[in-house]
């Protein structure tokens, strides 16, 4: 039975159409040819520019723009599809998500971390903003894998050397390499996140599996595959989401819709 993948980006997908195109390339390769992505970003004028990063690198903001992640899974379940992958590295309100809506979904930060523990013994995660560094680290802890991370570091590599390097790779490769030996060499990584998707895609499409005897996690391919998993483990086993707990409890649509007019969150549309 086919799969409808709601992904969802941090970007604004309209402002980077190069970054777009070759992420839906990636995914027909990657994919089963009967799951549809349909891809979504941020609401064009979220951000002042092209990049993100000027907003994503404050906690505040980040809490702020997390209310476009809670509608957008909203508008997914109502749209009927089958899971809704969070393509991010910080999951903005994921626990979040998952507490109103009955969907599968994934966070592409969460989903690499775990995969990560499976390829080796501690992994390193690569970033573009050293301001984020606490955020993740927070995160490590609480998916308890804070044993199992060798460091969380930024990569040296900016965001709009990645854009550039989907028409030239090569200077962009060779920077990563390096820092991916770095990371290696003096923290013990044994496996590698690079970090937010841009990097992570440019590197997949480019071959980039591997520096040294060290494997490099496609992160969108992670995030959209456990969705696929998790939509076929819904639909044989019957698995999903827990409802028990402060967590995991779920409020009512109507009180949900009645929080979200009263603060004016229900003008946030997909």
């Amino acid at each position: 039975m086919a799969i409808r993948i709601w992904h969802q980006s941090f970007t604004v997908l309209e402002d980077l159409p190069a970054y777009a195109d070759a992420m839906k390339a990636h995914a027909a390769k990657v994919l089963r040819p009967d799951t549809e992505v349909a891809w979504h970003g941020q609401i064009k004028g979220t951000y002042p520019a092209n990049y993100p990063g000027d907003d994503i690198g404050y906690g505040y903001l980040v809490q702020m723009h997390g209310n476009q992640w809670i509608a957008a899974g909203r508008a997914a379940e109502a749209q009927g599809f089958d899971a809704y992958a969070m393509c991010t590295l910080p999951n903005p309100m994921l626990r979040e998500v998952r507490s109103i809506i009955d969907i599968p979904v994934v966070g592409l930060g969460e989903a690499t971390f775990h995969l990560a523990t499976m390829y080796g013994q501690r992994f390193g995660v690569m970033l573009f903003i050293d301001r984020m560094v606490p955020l993740y680290r927070e995160q490590v802890r609480g998916y308890g894998l804070a044993e199992r991370c060798a460091t969380i570091k930024a990569s040296g590599i900016t965001f709009r050397e990645v854009l550039a390097g989907y028409t030239d790779p090569a200077p962009v490769i060779a920077k990563f390499e390096a820092a991916a030996r770095a990371m290696i060499r003096d923290d013990g990584a044994d496996v590698i996140v690079p970090g937010e998707v841009p990097l992570s895609l440019l590197l997949a499409r480019n071959g980039v599996t591997r520096v040294d005897d060290v494997p490099i996690m496609d992160t969108l391919a992670v995030a959209l595959k456990t969705a696929e998993m998790m939509v076929d483990l819904a639909r044989t086993t019957g698995i999903r989401h827990s409802r028990y707990g402060y967590f995991n409890s779920v409020p009512s649509t109507a009180r949900v819709d009645d929080v979200q007019h009263f603060y004016g969150l229900d003008k946030l549309k997909f």
